[in-house]
């Protein structure tokens, strides 16, 4: 199958406060602890209902706050291992995940301070093997994930041979964008770090951070391990599976270089304490926490390894983390000199965000947020809708029409400013680097993309394309792809094409613009010589133009079975608007061809594929992630519950025009 990035899939996120505070009272409930350690009492009891659903047959998590630097907050709840039915406590392992990225960042710096590497060397003074991609990668650009290095974990999933990460990274043969211009949040940078680090120091990177970092400021639980099955005291990571739990822990090649840091809560808000008060000295405690800049000047809010959120309260510096089965958070809320930090080995049952910020709560008095902007009235939206081509770089971009706002699938809503002008609502890292640009119509189907730095592009409405079969057949094949170990076979469909990577389940691909084919975020861009069809780019949010060559006629294979829509239920009275706690957000639910597909605010739409009754799978039959409808009894949907397993389930109630 093609990976499928979208809001119900999951990157580094950090919810907000107000967020939390809205979904917080869904999930409590009466329940004890597995464990406690003294603390103020009324304090513990807050907690625990937090941890209400925690049981000592489940997976559960570790907490640790410090509260001007003193721990306040130092409990534990559920299973570490549930089949020896060993409780998780305040001293239990766990797999951090990305947490262990302002580690390998620190190791960089106090190499940097130790005049043995520069943050502006070349990436391939230290990793000859990495390829020259005709521009110049510097350390400073796989810190600040301003590289664009391919994420080697998107490779891997296209990969049919896979491999480890490092043989990933440097079989590629082109970047996703120019270093210094875009941020994109990549794992390969920080997977060539490790790298760079063992071999300047000429030690293992285990070895390095423990004698640099771990040992001097006395975290004493935590560790790189080389390999995660020599870890002791480790709590097991699972998901859920029916009614039950599957272990669900990555090994090898699945941690890209096989390695993991290990640590517990109490470890993990030591070091948080460390970044506040200097105690990695002046440079490297002042550079990891320095906001990036792009080539352009655009202040982000990422520094080296670390995320930097201006939240009503203050500034908040944070990082999550997610392998397999674990889930973590660390933040600091600087202004308030209060860190947290929370380990969990439940997978997508294990709401971090709610949890963490309920704590936060519990300490820091809610800040009133900023009132919203003020909207133009009157404004026409639905007449922008539409498919967009950048004149500089044939850019595609869809405007759509949501709840009375225009906005770009993927990045968002957009604000209007006045007819035909428009900004984004809310600039994030993740969408155009964090750009807060408008879109000024200068005619009815086109518009210029405007910059937060002034600079413009222009984009104008693509033509409705509808190609015949004969055109289509000129398309289809067999693709294979060098750097990926990888094949892509495209059929002819109902006037779009069908393309199966590494023989999995075919989907469906849309006519775009000549050449290219979309399904949500993903694009084919077919290569011609002399008119023929000869290869193609793929892309999606992750990767850019991996470029596959034409080898062969596709083989055409069976379309898996999936359950009909059967009963009283149509598909026709599952469609319309279902809403999120945040005004003008939610799910646009819509039939197409005799097909029901999910569109979440400002993401991809993708399909859902009946499982029974009124419950769907999304993206594809025996997908993890489902959603159910209520019925009036009328027949009409009332709401939808999205769910992953049978972990908790989220209810957006449909809206009523």
């Amino acid at each position: 199958m093609f990976p499928l990035p979208s809001s119900f899939t999951s990157i580094p996120l950090h919810v907000t406060r107000s967020f939390a505070l809205v979904v917080a009272g869904l999930f409590v409930a009466a329940g004890q602890p597995v464990e406690a350690q003294t603390s103020d009492a009324e304090v513990d009891e807050a907690v625990d209902a937090l941890f209400a659903w925690a049981t000592d047959d489940a997976p559960g998590c570790a907490v640790t706050v410090s509260n001007g630097g003193e721990i306040v907050v130092d409990r534990a709840y559920g299973a570490a291992d549930l089949d020896r039915g060993v409780a998780i406590t305040p001293d239990t392992r766990f797999d951090t995940g990305s947490v262990q990225k302002q580690f390998v960042a620190a190791a960089v710096l106090l190499l940097a301070e130790d005049r043995r590497l520069g943050l502006g060397d070349d990436v391939r003074e230290h990793v000859p093997e990495f390829p020259d991609l005709g521009h110049v990668v510097t350390l400073d650009h796989l810190l600040t994930h301003t590289s664009g290095v391919r994420d080697w974990v998107a490779l891997q999933q296209l990969s049919e041979r896979g491999g480890d990460a490092l043989s990933l990274i440097v079989r590629q043969r082109g970047l996703n964008f120019e270093p210094g211009t875009e941020w994109s949040y990549s794992n390969s940078g920080y997977v060539l770090l490790k790298e760079v680090v063992a071999r300047v120091a000429g030690v293992p990177f285990s070895r390095f951070v423990h004698e640099r970092l771990f040992e001097p400021l006395g975290m004493p639980r935590t560790v790189y391990a080389d390999d995660v099955r020599e870890v002791e005291d480790r709590a097991l990571a699972y998901e859920r599976d029916g009614d039950g739990w599957r272990l669900d822990v990555l090994e090898g090649d699945a941690r890209g270089d096989g390695g993991a840091l290990f640590s517990t809560a109490r470890d993990l808000v030591t070091w948080s304490e460390a970044l506040g008060d200097g105690r990695l000295g002046a440079f490297v405690s002042e550079a990891i926490q320095e906001p990036t800049r792009l080539g352009n000047g655009r202040e982000l809010s990422y520094a080296r390894g670390l995320f930097l959120e201006d939240d009503p309260s203050g500034l908040i510096v944070w990082h999550t983390g997610s392998a397999g089965g674990y889930k973590s958070s660390v933040s600091r809320l600087v202004d308030h000199d209060l860190s947290l930090a929370l380990l969990c080995n439940g997978g997508e049952s294990m709401d971090r965000g709610r949890i963490a910020n309920g704590i936060v709560d519990l300490f820091v008095p809610p800040a009133e947020a900023p009132p919203p902007v003020a909207e133009a009235e009157g404004v026409d939206v639905g007449g922008r809708e539409g498919l967009y081509v950048g004149e500089r770089d044939g850019e595609l971009l869809r405007l759509v029409a949501r709840g009375g706002r225009l906005m770009i699938l993927g990045g968002g809503p957009l604000v209007a400013l006045a007819d035909g002008r428009f900004r984004v609502a809310e600039p994030r890292l993740t969408v155009r680097s964090g750009d807060a640009f408008e879109v000024r119509f200068v005619q009815d189907d086109a518009f210029d993309l405007v910059s937060m730095e002034g600079d413009a592009e222009r984009f104008r409405r693509a033509e409705t394309l509808a190609p015949g079969g004969t055109e289509l057949a000129a398309f289809a094949g067999r693709y294979e792809s060098d750097e990926l170990g990888a094949t892509i076979e495209v059929e002819t469909g109902e006037g779009s094409l069908r393309a199966r990577l590494n023989g999995g389940r075919p989907f469906d691909f849309e006519p775009a613009v000549d050449d290219v084919f979309q399904l949500g975020p993903m694009t084919l861009q077919f290569r011609r010589d002399g008119g023929r069809v000869v290869g193609l780019a793929f892309s999606n949010p992750a990767v850019r133009e991996i470029a596959f060559a034409r080898t062969g006629e596709a083989a055409v294979e069976a379309e898996p079975e999936t359950a009909p829509v059967e009963g009283p239920v149509s598909l026709e009275a599952l469609v319309g608007f279902y809403e999120a706690a945040r005004p003008g957000n939610g799910v646009a639910v819509t039939v197409e061809g005799g097909a029901l597909y999910a569109e979440p605010t400002g993401q991809s739409r993708m399909p859902l594929v009946h499982r029974s009754g009124t419950t769907f799978f999304v993206g594809e039959a025996g997908a993890p992630m489902t959603v159910t409808f209520t019925l009036a009894d009328g027949g009409g949907a009332t709401a939808m519950e999205l769910r992953r397993g049978d972990g908790p389930g989220r209810t957006f109630p449909k809206r009523v025009d």
